[in-house]
């Protein structure tokens, strides 16, 4: 299997503060997917929202992750909003913990085969067991719960046969941003695999660690708040630096005060990122 060029997805991206979000729906992103996966085109999907928008300003390598990217997914209500300001009207939300429903559930992939990869201690074990009574045909291949620190040699080594026995076609890869999109980049060329998706929290959505929000507050873009009064501990200072930042470079961009250019993604390189080792992946959403 071959690398996948992030320019095979086929749709338009938004400039969000200089990374591409792919104006995607929930059916065409689902649909991008099952076209890597049959055609066997290697590659790995990123969902983002404010956070990950904000992590790539302070770090331009996260930024060439999201670049190499096959698809980056609108997963919060502000990246599908920038993108409708710029014109693209198709573009909806895709919330990672839905995709990952909607992927498992696409008649196009029910032969396709799943790894659970992230969460914590018996995370992964609950939601392949969550996942076989929703879906009861679903093919769960395996699971693997990662150290809270980067892999070592013989971790890295243990993780690449088990994937070489198993050859999954998807990995679920739930760690956080940009843990996940550190991992998916580094690991993607090295592992017997189509697809990575990070997904993010949705391991503990999935398993009733986390509630979902009601819809409405989904599309007022509030899911933020009724996330951080679930894990106000954990997340104030994401949300504290991260959401009023966003509305300040939003408004310099949408006015053209200030220039966020897009990677050129013809000249994106497709091989082998090397993570400094403050960068690597890391295990734990939390």
């Amino acid at each position: 299997m071959q690398d996948m060029p992030a320019s095979l997805c086929p749709h338009p991206r938004a400039n969000v503060l200089g990374v591409g979000v792919h104006a995607v729906n929930m059916a065409s992103a689902v649909q991008t997917i099952a076209n890597a996966v049959v055609t066997h085109n290697k590659g790995y999907v990123c969902a983002t929202g404010v956070h990950g928008i904000m992590e790539a300003q302070r770090n331009p390598l996260l930024r060439t992750v999201f670049s190499r990217a096959l698809m980056v997914v609108p997963d919060g209500m502000p990246t599908v909003w920038m993108g409708q300001l710029q014109g693209l009207r198709q573009m909806r939300r895709v919330f990672g913990p839905d995709l990952m429903l909607a992927v498992i559930g696409d008649p196009a992939l029910r032969d396709c085969s799943h790894f659970l990869y992230g969460g914590d201690y018996n995370v992964a074990q609950e939601l392949a067991a969550s996942l076989r009574r929703r879906r009861p045909n679903v093919r769960i291949a395996g699971t693997y719960t990662p150290p809270f620190r980067p892999l070592n040699h013989t971790e890295a080594s243990n993780l690449r046969q088990i994937i070489d026995r198993l050859r999954p076609d998807i990995i679920w890869v739930g760690l956080s941003t940009p843990k996940q999109e550190y991992f998916m980049a580094e690991y993607l060329p090295l592992l017997n695999t189509t697809v990575m998706i990070g997904v993010g929290a949705a391991f503990d959505f999935h398993t009733g660690r986390l509630k979902d929000s009601p819809a409405w507050i989904k599309q007022l873009g509030l899911q933020w708040l009724h996330r951080f009064l679930q894990e106000p501990r954990r997340l104030w200072k994401r949300y504290l630096l991260n959401n009023p930042a966003f509305l300040v470079n939003t408004f310099l961009q949408v006015t053209d005060i200030r220039r966020f250019d897009l990677d050129d993604e013809s000249r994106v390189p497709h091989n082998l990122i090397v993570l400094p080792d403050k960068s690597r992946a890391t295990a734990r959403p939390r």
